[in-house]
């Protein structure tokens, strides 16, 4: 009988592969089988066997007995292939002993083998040549090695066993029942040996029990040296040769170590696939060694070189796993890195796991298990070349592409493949590509770090820039690898991120079915939180890092996106990549279609919508899970971000650096700060910091499934609430100044003037220079009555908005802060910036600030002025005022409604100081004064003109040009409009000499020290005014006594503008000057007429009050006589002498009349004579 069967062409595993190869497949493993299967078992397959056997026996009987070293032939076995107690159990049967009938050669007799059996073998297994072989062959033990004449003797034993055509007929006899379901095996011609090589390739299709046992514990015992596989020699022996692989002379070595030379040439074929230089193994070979794995898939006593490796092993980590259907192989594999596995065998457990990444029917569970999953989705098409078809990643991304795609794959069989991603993650050494790729960034950065994959981690790490660099081609081996593990469907897939992360998962995502793909996202949403972990964030981030780089890595994200991915995006299916579509543009192409109006149509289905919000979320975690960020703002995050190392301050830096970026970086960081104007929400440690302000002041919009910028708008407007805490507010306060750098970065700003800016402000870009723009347009619009507005409706109510927004930070607007930060840092360094502190505290140092900060100033008040709803610290004080005396206020008429409700007794104190500050902001420049403007248009450069002449654009006159309007208002040469007005200011000023910016300017010294008591009251009531007035004698400075002096003459024009004589007055102009309208001095007049009738009696402190001011006026007309005769004839008519005056002037005048008609007489008469002459 051949020792082989014959090389049959239909094979699909090639030429002379299979009858060579079946052979290794029974490497010696009925040793320990016979233990693990049982006796039972054994039991049922001997009387068959050995009835089919006795046959044999029955046609030998008269042949002698063998030599010493030469075995009889088969047929003399007469043998079931169980062990001992298979034999036991026979001869209590009635049976053929296993070789224990009269005359049967057996082994244990033999000289050469006969003290090796006895020190070896138990007793009751002599009697069984086939037990006794096992127990041999197992032996490995250096203190019980076999002889060298009894490794011989077997050698040569099972090379006779080979070759015996009794052996065929046996296996017929029987498998009969299962030679008749596969028929390929039945029609081959017997005595050849080619029924049993048919059969042991078709081993995992065999059914019948007898027949399996038969088959398998039979070559077990007789084919576990390679030498006996036919044509294995003749395909290897070169490799073998090559590799140096081959076994030392025969009789010198063990030959059970046979198996170690299959080992070597195994591992030489994974060397040879991880680039291992000058290491090359012929396509024949391969397929051999690959042949032979597979055949050994099922149970690991045929795997020789690992049984032996790993026996002490397998009873400390596997004692109670079944031998059988690659059990003990997946045992191992889970303990392959505990601390107690020997080192031989994970090195053969390592071995074992390549050749399945080489070829997945290594392993026999996932074969059988998946099989039929992979006939139906075509995943092992014939028409695929072999070194793709089987290999493991090919089968793992094939089955993957149909789990989500959302077919039905066996269970077995996902769980197979999740134990083999498990392994692929635990272990970068079973990834030739990754050797290959990563080969000097292991050795530089990862040495030492092999085991539960803590080197794949090492190696993400350094490609997310966190030590050192790493090359491109180690990048996309990784990128691969994390495509064939899947590791986003499963975390538990990742061991290192299992374990770092298992107490965060048992505490904040408990409530989340383990296995499930949304784990990861429960991680991700605590990222940063008190309940992360320092460890299992570094391995999330690490994971994340290239599951971001791939759509496809997220199982949720792909199972709601793909429909529309293919519609939108062109996409392939799961397993295939495109050169013309990268992996990372897909999700660029979704989050554009996401954020679409419905009027731009094409928009994602809402599930697919969800999934892209909740990846943004994530990504705005940390700026190295954005693909297109990392990529394109490589350099500027080294340039000038490098010292931001806090979490989110990466991105926080970028958008403070836009106008600083490459073209590149500064596109794809305003593409990004333009998706957050829209959906704030995607700044997920913004909304984290933010929640309680959220909860509180802004749920109605927070749970809107469409932002579109209202939770940001909502924000700001709380930014100053109590419960705002500081956080939150910085981050608010950081978009609002993005936002400044480009209109686009504001989103209701955008929609609404869009079309705007582009037909009335186009090429301007920052914010603050459209919204400048479009206001100048929209004021001068409101100017000319009549004429129709340019900018829309909708853009003009969001221009308000965007006004009102900028008044509350300086920050917000650019150009008055570049001018005045100096002056910050001098003047208001320690004060906020919000709630328009700064501006406040510029106001108020406004004589201290340097010309170019001060003109700034000047125009910034004269806008709120002129719309005091701008004016934010005015709006925020005085909020409930206006609420209670302006309701219906327009707004620019605000301040003039605040100011005429000013002295109410329910006017709230800190809103009345405010008003009095604009009020004295107002009095320094008519132009900050917009109704006294208004009003006196023509009065201005009629009366004012030298001042208007010296007078600059962006500076205060400090009051000159009302001073000038109140003297001509003594004159009573105001127009109507205009003297109503700068009565008003007499009024108010004669009540607070604050509001009469010259007389603070002039009069300091002398308020300090002559009127300090009254000054420092807290309701100021004119008594400031009266003092100075007083004292107006002890006044020295030339510019004060001017000024107190034309406080005089104002009060001689109205009584009202005199509030201290006013107030004493009141009950006496009541009664004797009810029927007089004021103004014009006449209600004064009215008074003095009284004082000097006799029959008229006034209240004393009036009486008192009107002496003094008549002894002033009279001071006040010797020490500033009149300046020309208007001022002379005024000072006339205004006088309380006036009559008396009027009086001696008009009898001046006759006098002057008289003399002048005298001299005109003689004059005449003198020329007469003279003429006559």
């Amino acid at each position: 009988m051949a020792p082989c069967g014959r090389v049959r062409a239909r094979s699909r595993r090639g030429p002379g592969l299979l009858p060579p190869l079946f052979l290794l497949q029974l490497l010696g493993a009925l040793g320990s089988a016979r233990a693990e299967q049982g006796g039972a078992a054994a039991a049922g397959v001997v009387f068959p066997v050995a009835a089919a056997a006795g046959q044999a026996q029955q046609q030998q009987q008269q042949q002698p007995p063998p030599g010493p070293q030469q075995p009889p032939q088969p047929g003399l076995l007469g043998v079931a292939p169980a062990g001992g107690a298979g034999v036991a159990r026979g001869s209590r049967g009635g049976g053929p002993s296993a070789g224990g009938g009269g005359g049967t050669w057996k082994l244990a007799d033999e000289p050469s083998c006969r003290e090796d059996v006895t020190r070896v073998c138990p007793k009751h297994s002599w009697a069984n040549n086939l037990a006794v072989l096992e127990c041999l062959q197992d032996v490995r033990e250096p203190d019980n090695e076999i002889s060298s004449d009894c490794n011989h003797l077997l050698w040569n034993y099972k090379l006779n066993l080979t070759k015996d055509p009794k052996f065929e007929s046996v296996a017929k006899e029987v498998c009969k029942s299962t030679l008749s379901e596969i028929r390929e095996c039945a029609d081959e011609p017997v005595g050849n040996g080619y029924v049993l090589s048919c059969l042991v390739d078709h081993r995992g299709n065999i059914t019948e029990y007898q027949c399996h046992q038969y088959i398998t514990k039979m070559t077990a015992i007789i084919f576990s040296d390679y030498r006996l596989i036919c044509g294995f020699m003749e395909d290897c022996r070169g490799d073998i040769n090559t590799l140096k692989c081959g076994s030392i002379r025969l009789g010198e070595k063990d030959a059970h170590s046979q198996g170690e030379v299959v080992a070597c040439l195994e591992k030489g074929l994974v060397k040879e696939a991880e680039g291992e230089p000058r290491m090359r193994i012929s396509d024949e070979c391969k397929k051999a060694i690959l042949r032979v794995a597979e055949l050994s898939s099922d149970d690991f006593h045929l795997d020789r070189h690992l049984y032996f490796a790993c026996r002490d092993d397998r009873e400390r980590f596997c004692e109670n796993t079944q031998a059988g259907e690659g059990r003990v192989y997946k045992c191992l594999f889970n303990h392959k890195f505990e601390d107690s596995m020997s080192d031989k065998c994970r090195d053969a457990l390592t071995t074992r796991q390549k050749l399945i990444a080489q070829d997945y029917k290594v392993s026999y569970s996932l074969a059988k298990s998946c099989k039929s999953d992979l006939k139906k989705y075509r995943c092992n098409v014939d028409n695929l070349p072999r070194s793709r078809e089987t290999r493991l990643s090919y089968l793992l991304m094939c089955l993957e592409s149909a789990v989500h795609r959302g077919r039905q794959v066996s269970s077995d069989c996902q769980g197979e493949m999740l134990d083999y991603r498990r392994m692929l993650m635990e272990d970068f050494s079973l990834s030739p590509e990754i050797i290959l790729g990563c080969r000097s960034e292991i050795e530089h950065h990862c040495s030492g770090l092999h085991r539960k994959g803590r080197t794949l981690h090492c190696l993400m790490k350094v490609v997310r820039g966190e030590k050192g660099n790493v090359g491109a081609g180690c990048q996309q081996s990784l990128q691969t690898l994390i495509q064939e593990a899947d590791p986003g469907a499963d975390y538990r897939i990742d061991r290192a991120l299992n374990e770092a992360c298992e107490s965060v998962i048992q505490t904040a995502c408990k409530h989340i079915r383990a296995g499930d793909p949304m784990i990861l996202s429960c991680l991700m949403e605590h990222l940063y939180t008190e309940k992360m972990v320092e460890d299992c964030e570094h391995r999330l981030l690490e994971l994340q890092y290239f599951i971001s780089r791939d759509w496809k890595l997220d199982p949720v994200l792909y199972r709601k996106c793909q429909g529309d991915a293919s519609r939108l995006c062109h996409t392939h299916s799961w397993n295939e990549t495109s050169d013309i579509i990268p992996p990372g543009a897909i999700f660029s192409c979704l989050y554009r279609h996401a954020y679409r109006t419905e009027e731009q149509g094409r928009r994602l289905s809402r599930e697919c919508r969800a999934e892209v919000q909740r990846i943004l979320h994530q990504r705005a975690l940390d700026v190295k899970l954005d693909p297109a960020l990392q990529d394109k703002c490589m350099i500027d995050l080294g340039k000038w971000c490098s010292e931001k190392t806090e979490t989110g301050q990466e991105l926080e830096c970028l958008q403070d650096h836009l106008d600083d970026l490459v073209a590149e970086c500064r596109e794809v960081v305003g593409n990004l700060t333009e998706l957050e104007s829209e959906d704030i929400q995607i700044e997920a440690l913004l909304m984290r910091a933010c929640e309680p302000i959220i909860q509180t002041f802004c749920h109605e919009v927070a749970d809107n499934q469409i932002d579109s910028g209202d939770l940001m708008e909502c924000l700001i407007q709380n930014k100053h609430q109590k419960e705002m805490n500081e956080k939150c507010a910085i981050g608010v306060t950081h978009f609002q100044l993005v936002q400044m750098k480009d209109f686009r970065f504001s989103y209701k700003f955008k929609m609404a003037c869009k079309e705007d800016v582009l037909r009335l402000c186009p090429n301007i870009k920052k914010k603050v220079d459209v919204v400048i723009c479009l206001s100048t347009m929209v004021r001068n619009d409101t100017l000319q009555d009549g004429k129709e507005h340019r900018v829309s409706v909708k853009c003009r109510k969001q221009l308000r908005v965007e006004e009102l927004e900028m008044t509350e930070d300086i920050r917000l607007e650019p150009e008055l802060y570049e001018a005045c930060k100096v002056d910050i840092k001098k003047s208001c360094q320690n004060v906020p910036y919000g709630n328009a502190q700064i501006i406040e505290c510029l106001k108020e140092n406004k004589k201290d600030l340097n010309s170019r900060c001060h003109q700034k100033v000047f125009k910034l008040q004269e806008t709120e002025m002129m719309d005091p709803e701008l004016d934010y610290t005015l709006m925020r004080v005085c909020k409930q005022m206006i609420k209670r005396f302006c309701p219906e206020a327009d707004a620019k008429n605000m301040l003039q409604c605040l100011k005429q409700n000013k002295n109410s007794e329910v006017m709230d104190p800190k809103c009345k100081q405010m008003i009095t500050k604009r009020q004295i902001t107002q009095n320094t420049d008519y132009r900050l004064n917009p109704v006294l403007r208004k009003a006196c248009k023509a009065d201005i450069p009629k009366f004012c003109e030298s001042i208007l002449r010296k007078a600059k654009d962006d500076s205060e006159l400090e009051g000159q040009v009302i001073s000038c309007l109140k003297l001509k208002y003594a004159d009573q040469r105001l127009s109507p409009d205009c003297e109503d007005q700068i009565r008003v200011i007499i009024e108010e000023s004669a009540l607070d000499y604050r509001l009469d910016p010259q007389l603070q300017m002039h009069c300091s010294e002398e308020i300090s020290s002559l009127c300090a008591e009254e000054a420092a009251a807290q309701e100021q009531t004119g008594q400031v005014e009266e003092c100075l007035k007083v004292n107006l004698l002890k006044i020295k400075a030339d510019m004060c006594k001017k000024e107190v002096l034309n406080m005089l003459k104002e009060s001689k024009a109205d009584i009202f503008v005199d509030p201290v004589l006013h107030t004493a007055c009141a009950l006496d102009i009541k009664h004797h000057c009810a029927a007089i309208p004021p103004g014009r001095g006449r209600q004064m007049s009215c008074l003095m007429e009284a004082l000097e009738d006799k029959r008229v009696r006034l209240q004393p402190e009036c009486k008192k009050r009107l002496n003094d001011r008549i002894e002033m006026w009279s001071y006040a007309a010797k020490v500033a006589p009149a300046e020309g005769f208007s001022d002379l004839a005024m000072q006339v008519l205004t006088s309380p002498s006036k009559n008396y005056i009027l009086s001696v002037i008009s009898m001046g005048i006759c006098v002057l009349f008289l003399i002048g008609l005298m001299c005109g007489r003689i004059t005449k008469r003198v020329t007469r004579e003279l003429k006559d002459r």
